[in-house]
C-alpha cells in the first residue's frame, strides 16, 4: 500500500470525530448561537403548547404535560447554551411567545395587567401566575441540570438545584391529585347506605361540563341547584351549606360552561352566549331527570342563577315542579344603576371624597370597564347592607366546611381547579355581563307556567329586592309565593337552608310533587 493510500485512509477514519468536536466547540463557544438556541426553544415550546392551550394548562392532564415539557426544554436549552443565562433566557422567551400567541383570546383573565383591586390580583395569580409556576419553575430547574451535564465541573452547583428539584416534583404531586367529595352522612355520623355522593362530567352542548350529585336516596326528588356569579363554582359551597337536602333531595349542582371545573368548556368563546346556557339548563334537567326517572325536577337559582333559571322555566316549563329563586334578579342594568347611585350618594353623605371620585369616575352602568368596575362597586356592598346576624347554623357549616374564598379549596376541585375557579369567574363575568344589558324580567317575562316561589332576604339590596318585588307583584304564574326571613341577605337558600329544607317539605312538594314514571309502577 502506498504512503498516500495510507494516509488517505487515516484521514478517511480519523476526520469525522474531528469535525463533530468542531461542531461542538463552534455552538458551545459561540454565547450569541447558544443565545438564540435557547431563546428558540423557549418560544417554540410556548407557540406549540398555545395550539391545544391558550389560556395554560386547565386540567391535571395539561398542567402535567407543561411541567414535564418545561423540564425537558430546561435541560436542551441549559445544554446547549452552557450558561446560566439559559435559566433567564429560555423562560423569558416562553413568556413573550405565549402572550403573542394568545392576543385576541376572549376574557378579562388574559386581558392587560390589573393590580389596582384584589379581583385584578387574583385573576393575575391564577391566570398567568398559575401558568408561570407550571412551565417557568420546571423549566428554570431543568436549564441548571442542562448546564451542569454540559459542564461537568459545574456539578457541584446542582445541591441548590436539587432542593428545586424536589420542589417540582411536589408540585407535579399537587397537581396529579384527583378531586373527590365526602359522603353523604346519617344522623349517627356515618355513610349512608345506597346513598350518592359523586363528581362526574356530562355532555352539554357538545362540551364536556361538571356535575356533582349528592343524596341520601336516590328515590328522592330531584333539585337541580344554578350557581350565582356569572362564573362562580358552588359545586363545595352547596356540599357545605345545603348539605340539609340531600337528606331528602337529590342535589345536582352544576358547573356552567367556563366556570370552575368546567372552565375548559369556555371555548371557543364565540359559543358562550345566553341561549346556550339556557340550553344547556335545559339538556341537564333532561339528562338528571331520565337518570333518575322523574319526569320532572325542582330548580333552585341563586343570583345570576335566578336569571339564568327564570329563563329556563320560561322555555321548558314542562321540566319543572316549581321554580324557586334566591336572591333573585331581575335586570342587571336596573340593579347596577340603583346600587350605582346608592354608593355615590353613601359617599356624599359621610364626606368620602376618595370613594365618591372613584364611583362616579365608573360612570353610570352599565359599567365599560369589566369586571374590574363592578368588582370595586362590590367591595364597598357592605357599606350599603344592614347589619344582621345570619343563623348560626350557617356560620358554623361555614367554618367546618374549609372552603375559602371564591370556593377555594374545597375537596372537589383538584390543584389546577382551584386557578381555574379565579379564572372562570373573572372570564364568564366579562363575557356576558354585556348580553344580560337588555334583560328586564318585568317586561320580559310576565308569566311561568309553573308555581313560583321566591326565597327573599329581609337585608337584601334595595337594588336587587325592589325590583324582585315588583316583578313578582305583577307575576302571573299557576300559583306563586313570596317567603321573607329577617336573617338573611342575598344567598337566601345558604343561609336559610335548614328553615328551606322545611319550606320545600311541608308546603312545596306536598303542593307539586307528582309521582314520577318510577312511582307509578
Amino acid at each position: 500500500m502506498s504512503t498516500a493510500t495510507h494516509e488517505g485512509t487515516l484521514r478517511r477514519v480519523r476526520t469525522p470525530p474531528t469535525e463533530r468536536a468542531n461542531w461542538r466547540s463552534a455552538l458551545w463557544g459561540n454565547r450569541r448561537l447558544g443565545a438564540a438556541a435557547a431563546v428558540g426553544l423557549g418560544a417554540l415550546t410556548a407557540l406549540v403548547s398555545s395550539l391545544p392551550m391558550p389560556r395554560g394548562p386547565v386540567s391535571a392532564g395539561q398542567g402535567l404535560a407543561v411541567i414535564g415539557v418545561s423540564l425537558l426544554v430546561g435541560v436542551a436549552a441549559g445544554y446547549v447554551m452552557r450558561s446560566r443565562w439559559a435559566l433567564l433566557l429560555a423562560p423569558l422567551a416562553y413568556i413573550a411567545a405565549y402572550e403573542l400567541a394568545r392576543i385576541g383570546i376572549g376574557g378579562a383573565s388574559l386581558e392587560a395587567l390589573r393590580f389596582d383591586s384584589v379581583y385584578g390580583i387574583a385573576a393575575f395569580a391564577a391566570g398567568r401566575g398559575f401558568h408561570a409556576l407550571l412551565a417557568l419553575l420546571p423549566m428554570i430547574v431543568g436549564a441548571s441540570i442542562g448546564v451542569a451535564i454540559a459542564r461537568p465541573r459545574r456539578l457541584l452547583a446542582l445541591m441548590p438545584t436539587g432542593i428545586l428539584t424536589l420542589a417540582v416534583i411536589g408540585l407535579a404531586v399537587q397537581v396529579a391529585l384527583p378531586a373527590s367529595t365526602p359522603p353523604v352522612l346519617g344522623a349517627n355520623g356515618q355513610p349512608v347506605p345506597g346513598s350518592i355522593a359523586e363528581l362526574t362530567t356530562v355532555e352539554l352542548g357538545g362540551q364536556d361540563q361538571a356535575i356533582s350529585i349528592r343524596a341520601a336516596d336516590p328515590d328522592n326528588p330531584v333539585l337541580l341547584y344554578l350557581s350565582g356569579g356569572p362564573g362562580q363554582s358552588d359545586i363545595a359551597f352547596a356540599r357545605a351549606l345545603l348539605e340539609p337536602l340531600t337528606q331528602d333531595f337529590v342535589v345536582v349542582v352544576w358547573d356552567q360552561r367556563g366556570s370552575g371545573k368546567s372552565y375548559a368548556a369556555l371555548d371557543p368563546t364565540s359559543t358562550y352566549t345566553l341561549d346556550a346556557l339556557v340550553s344547556d339548563t335545559i339538556a341537564l334537567t333532561e339528562q338528571v331527570r331520565d337518570r333518575f326517572a322523574e319526569e320532572k325536577i325542582y330548580l333552585l337559582g341563586e343570583s345570576w342563577g335566578s336569571t339564568l333559571g327564570v329563563l329556563a322555566v320560561q322555555e321548558r316549563p314542562d321540566l319543572f315542579h316549581a321554580y324557586i329563586g334566591s336572591g333573585q334578579m331581575v335586570s342587571q342594568r336596573v340593579t347596577d344603576q340603583i346600587l350605582w347611585r346608592d354608593l355615590l350618594a353613601y359617599a356624599d353623605r359621610t364626606g368620602n371624597s376618595e370613594l365618591y371620585d372613584q364611583v362616579l369616575t365608573l360612570g353610570e352602568p352599565p359599567y365599560r370597564d369589566m369586571p374590574w368596575a363592578n368588582s370595586l362597586v362590590m367591595g364597598h356592598y357592605g357599606l350599603l347592607e344592614t347589619p344582621y346576624d345570619p343563623p348560626a347554623a350557617y356560620v358554623a357549616r361555614g367554618e367546618a366546611s374549609g372552603v375559602g374564598q371564591f370556593g377555594l379549596f374545597g375537596s372537589e376541585y383538584s390543584f389546577v381547579e382551584n386557578a381555574n375557579l379565579i379564572r372562570g369567574l373573572v372570564d364568564m363575568f366579562s363575557l356576558m355581563y354585556p348580553q344580560l344589558q337588555e334583560i328586564d324580567f318585568r317586561t320580559d317575562v310576565p308569566e311561568l307556567g309553573v308555581p313560583v316561589y321566591l326565597l327573599d332576604g329581609a337585608n337584601e339590596l334595595r337594588g336587587r329586592r325592589e325590583l324582585a318585588h315588583e316583578w313578582f307583584e305583577q307575576l302571573r304564574a299557576p300559583h306563586k309565593k313570596l317567603i321573607t326571613y329577617a336573617d338573611a341577605g342575598h344567598a337566601v337558600a345558604f343561609e336559610q337552608a335548614d328553615a328551606f329544607l322545611r319550606l320545600m317539605n311541608e308546603e312545596i312538594v306536598p303542593a307539586t310533587y307528582h309521582a314520577s314514571p318510577r312511582g307509578e309502577q
